[in-house]
C-alpha cells in the first residue's frame, strides 16, 4: 500500500477548509474571492484609521494598487475615503493629516469594503504590518460575509527580516533587525513618499516587495 504525501494531505486540508468556507459564505456574489488567483499577480493595500485600537477604532481611507510581475500598477488602484461611526480623534488627525470634515461625505463601510473586495479579487493582498489593516477591514467584511477576506496575505516586514537574516553569518542569525519602515525603505534604496497617506503607503510597500522579492529569488 503505497503511502500518502505530506503534499497530498496539506492539498486536501486546503481544499475542504476552501469548501467550509465557501458554504459558510453569506453573500455569494463574492464566491470570486475563491477562485484560483492570476499568476503573479498581487494587490498591495494600506489603510488609515481613527486610531490604533483594532476593537474601538475604524478605517476611513483605503488604498490598493495592482502588482503584475515586476511591474506596480499605479494606474490600477484604487482610493476611497470611508466615513467612520465616531469621531476622528485630533491626535489621528495629526498623523493622517484627515479631518472630520475630508471623511464627512466618505463612503458608507460596506460600501467601501463591496468596491475593495471586487477590486482585489482573488489575488493575494501585500502590505507592511498587514494583520492590522486586515483586522480593520474584516470588522465590517465579517458583518457582510460571516467571514474574512480569504485571499493569502504576504507581509513585507517578514520579506525584509529574511532578506536581513541571510546576509549574517550563520551563528548570528535569527536575532533583532529594525523593521521601521523608514529604515527598510532606506536599506532597499528605495524612495520615500510622504507617510500616512493610503495610496502613499501602498505605491512604497509595492516598490519594497517587488525589490524584495528580486533579492530573495
Amino acid at each position: 500500500m503505497s503511502q500518502i504525501s505530506p503534499g497530498f494531505i496539506k492539498k486536501l486540508s486546503r481544499a475542504i477548509w476552501k469548501e467550509w468556507l465557501l458554504f459558510h459564505l453569506a453573500d455569494e456574489q463574492y464566491k470570486f474571492m475563491f477562485d484560483p488567483a492570476p499568476e503573479n499577480e498581487w494587490v498591495v493595500l494600506d489603510c488609515e484609521t481613527t486610531g490604533l485600537s483594532v476593537s474601538k477604532d475604524q478605517i476611513i481611507s483605503i488604498g490598493a494598487i495592482k502588482i503584475s510581475g515586476n511591474t506596480l500598477l499605479t494606474s490600477e488602484r484604487l482610493e476611497l475615503l470611508v466615513k467612520p461611526e465616531k469621531k476622528v480623534s485630533a491626535e489621528s488627525v495629526k498623523i493622517h493629516r484627515l479631518r472630520e470634515l475630508d471623511v464627512a461625505n466618505g463612503l458608507d463601510p460596506e460600501v467601501a469594503m463591496s468596491k475593495l473586495m471586487n477590486f482585489i479579487g482573488c489575488r493575494p493582498l501585500v502590505g507592511y504590518y498587514l494583520e492590522f489593516d486586515i483586522a480593520m477591514l474584516n470588522k465590517v467584511i465579517w458583518r457582510m460575509l460571516g467571514l474574512g477576506l480569504p485571499q493569502p496575505k504576504i507581509e513585507v516586514s517578514s520579506l525584509f527580516y529574511e532578506y536581513k537574516n541571510r546576509q549574517l553569518p550563520i551563528n548570528e542569525r535569527g536575532g533583532n533587525i529594525d523593521l521601521r519602515f523608514n529604515t527598510m525603505m532606506q536599506d532597499l534604496g528605495l524612495p520615500l513618499r510622504d507617510a500616512h497617506d493610503a495610496i502613499n503607503d501602498s505605491v512604497m510597500t509595492g516598490m519594497a516587495f517587488i525589490k524584495l522579492r528580486e533579492l530573495l529569488s
